[in-house]
This record gives C-alpha cells, sequence and structure tokens, in this order.
C-alpha cells in the first residue's frame, strides 16, 4: 500500500487512487503503461497535460473536459454547441417612403348600394370625411376596425368618425417585401376587397403599384403612393 503526498492509502504506487497526485519516487516518464490505462503516445502530450485537451493537470479529473488521469478518459464534457448562423430577415422598416390615402369615394358607394344589400337602405354617404395619411412603416399594415374586445388596433383604422360599416375587423393587410414594395392580402372579409375596380381573392398575395386604388367597406378608398 503506498501513501501519497496528501497522506492517502492508495493501491496503485504511480498513481493516488483518491486525488490522482503522482506519488513521490515515481519516474517522470513511466518505463511501461500503467495496465488498467490505456496508453498514450509519448509525442502527443507532456506527462501532466490532459491527453484530451491539452490543459494542465492538476489532479486525478481534468478541470477542463473531465479527462480521468488514472483511468484514461471517462468523464467528458461535451462543449456547448455552436449556435446556428443567424439568417437574413427584413428590415423593420422596407419600403419606406410609401403613404395609404385615405378617402370616401362616393361613386364606390354608389355602387355598393346599387347591390340591394341588406343593410344597403341603412347605410349613408358621410357627409365629412376628412382626407388623410398614413405612412407604411414595419412589416405589415392591417386595414380594418379597432375592436377593445379583440384588443385588435389596425394600422389603417377605419372605425371612425366616420365609421364605415362594410368594413370587417380585420379586413385586410398590407404585407412589405424585400424589394421595397407592398403587397395586399384580402384576409377573407365578409364584404370583400376591389384593387383598381377588379375583387380580389381572399388569402391571395397581390403585387401594389404607385397610385393603386383599394376599395374596402361601403365608401373607403385607399390609394398606396411612392415618394
Amino acid at each position: 500500500m503506498a501513501i501519497c503526498p496528501v497522506g492517502h492509502d492508495s493501491a496503485d504506487e504511480e498513481y493516488c487512487d483518491v486525488c490522482g497526485a503522482l506519488l513521490a519516487g515515481t519516474p517522470a516518464v513511466p518505463a511501461a503503461p500503467v495496465a488498467s490505462a490505456p496508453a498514450v503516445p509519448p509525442d502527443a502530450h507532456q506527462l501532466d497535460d490532459c491527453p484530451d485537451c491539452g490543459a494542465p493537470r492538476g489532479g486525478r479529473f481534468c478541470e477542463s473536459c473531465g479527462y480521468d488521469f488514472v483511468l484514461g478518459g471517462g468523464n467528458q464534457v461535451t462543449p456547448p454547441s455552436t449556435p446556428p448562423s443567424p439568417q437574413p430577415s427584413m428590415p423593420d422598416t422596407p419600403a419606406s417612403g410609401w403613404v395609404a390615402v385615405i378617402a370616401a369615394d362616393r361613386d364606390h358607394y354608389e355602387a355598393v348600394i346599387a347591390q340591394g344589400g341588406p343593410d344597403a337602405a341603412r347605410v349613408a354617404f358621410p357627409p365629412y370625411c376628412p382626407e388623410r395619411r398614413v405612412p407604411l412603416a414595419g412589416l405589415e399594415v392591417r386595414i380594418g376596425r379597432r375592436s377593445k374586445s379583440r384588443a385588435l388596433t389596425p394600422e389603417i383604422d377605419l372605425a371612425g368618425p366616420p365609421e364605415d360599416p362594410g368594413v370587417s375587423h380585420l379586413h385586410a393587410v398590407l404585407l412589405a417585401q424585400p424589394d421595397g414594395t407592398w403587397q395586399l392580402v384580402d384576409l377573407g372579409s365578409a364584404n370583400g376587397t376591389l384593387l383598381n375596380g377588379k375583387t380580389v381573392e381572399h388569402n391571395a398575395l397581390i403585387p401594389l403599384g404607385d397610385g393603386d386604388r383599394v376599395h374596402v367597406g361601403a365608401w373607403t378608398s385607399i390609394t398606396v403612393r411612392k415618394g
């Protein structure tokens, strides 16, 4: 039974079974590999260096990777995986310089009333509806009517005054594109959406150009303009 410099009893006469310290009187380079430990190539690492990571030895186990100097290998610490490279994303405000011009369109109103819907007799054209402009910014601009119960506040809010009753709470959305343009999507609105007088298919991406006119509800006209 050997005794290590710290005072531990060790059955191994080369390294302490308890702390792994090199026992006194042991030659710096062993004449032959210990039977219980795998041989390490003599030119791979120094005797006191970890053969796996090269860190200086401080005890039985390597503090960097967990290598067992007595048994050879073992408690390896899995290095953290490298995080994936971030994917390219769209800027916060692509397509800057675009604006939506919102107004009441009497021609559109008369065409809607002429269709004779169930509420046509109760919908009147607003006597005063000043034109307003909403800058198109961010990744999307929603068109609809605000709703407290649904915690919904669209960027183009047609709840008024005057309120356009023909607009769904979440009627349509304008989506920014990487090339600086915008596209229109009708989100399944009850009364539909027109682009330059033509019906827009629900959930279809429709490119928009400078001067295009979007009609929603009973009278609302939204003209998109660049610059």
